[in-house]
């Protein structure tokens, strides 16, 4: 068998092709001195002014304790009137705390803007995708207690 594979392919060549000849491309200068960098991140971002920021919130001012909690974690059980001035109830976790209006609450710099029966109206600020804050209106609204009987 193998006497018979060596007369076989000894007259065999393999055939590879020509590899194709290289083009060759013109040479083009490129100087960078008196060109924008395209890779600079001021032509990635959108243009922004010195000095404009718009709306802030006040980092150094002092937190108030609901400001530690999500909104979403906060229960209005009750409205309180002193005088002429409204509080709300507020419960966050087990504890009851009493706000009014200029009170902060939420972890957005949440400040309450207006108490009635039923809500607390808040105006927010939250980071918008640039970095820049935005206001946004909120609402937490009178939770009604369960019956017993319920679920």
């Amino acid at each position: 068998m193998r006497q018979w594979m060596k007369e076989s392919t000894k007259d065999l060549k393999g055939k590879v092709p020509p590899l194709p000849p290289i083009k060759k491309f013109p040479v083009v200068a490129y100087e960078t001195g008196d060109l924008l960098d395209p890779f600079n991140t001021s032509k990635i971002e959108p243009e922004r002014k010195a000095g404009s920021g718009g709306l802030k919130p006040d980092l150094d001012r002092r937190k108030e304790p609901l400001e530690s909690y999500p909104l979403e974690s906060l229960k209005m059980v009750g409205t309180l009137i002193k005088g002429k001035m409204v509080h709300a109830l507020i419960q966050a976790d087990k504890n009851l705390h009493q706000v009014k209006i200029g009170n902060y609450m939420g972890q957005n710099f949440g400040i309450i803007t207006d108490i009635s029966e039923t809500e607390i109206r808040l105006k927010e600020l939250v980071p918008d995708s640039l970095g820049d804050y935005m206001e946004r209106t909120s609402a937490l609204q009178l939770q009604e207690k369960q019956q017993e009987g319920k679920k």
